[in-house]
């Protein structure tokens, strides 16, 4: 059973740092996508990054843009996949807690879009405080 596991969240101060990690198991890595979404109290889930595992530019939320990177690994062990969020200098309004998705199909929907994944983790929570 295909399975994402997120980890790396917490508690910190703005302009501090986190970094976020998502592991696959036993999802092909060919052409899939991996994000991350986050969803604060009272909101709706929104997308915040999103990386192509065949190559390729990654997409960015504009209230992330230059503070947060995603990326992956290259592991030669393809029952695994690992994605990674860098988010640096962390504002009060990036609290929410954060999900892993993985899109195996969901070819010509958008990326930002939750309908296009058919993975998600269970989520980490991230806290910043002013």
């Amino acid at each position: 059973l295909a399975q994402l596991q997120e980890s790396g969240g917490g508690s910190v101060q703005a302009g501090e740092s986190l970094r976020l990690s998502c592991v696959a198991s036993r999802i092909s890595k060919d052409n899939i996508y991996m994000g991350w979404f986050r969803q604060a109290p009272g909101k709706e889930r929104e997308a915040v990054a999103t990386l192509f595992s065949g190559g390729g530019m990654p997409y960015y939320a504009d209230s992330v843009k230059g503070r947060f990177t995603i990326s992956q690994d290259n592991a030669e062990d393809r029952s695994k996949n690992t994605a990674f969020l860098e988010m640096n200098n962390l504002k009060p309004e990036d609290t929410a807690m954060y999900y892993c998705a993985a899109a195996t199909r969901g070819y010509g929907i958008p990326w930002n879009s939750p309908k296009k994944y058919d993975y998600w983790g269970q989520g980490t929570q991230v806290t910043v405080s002013s």
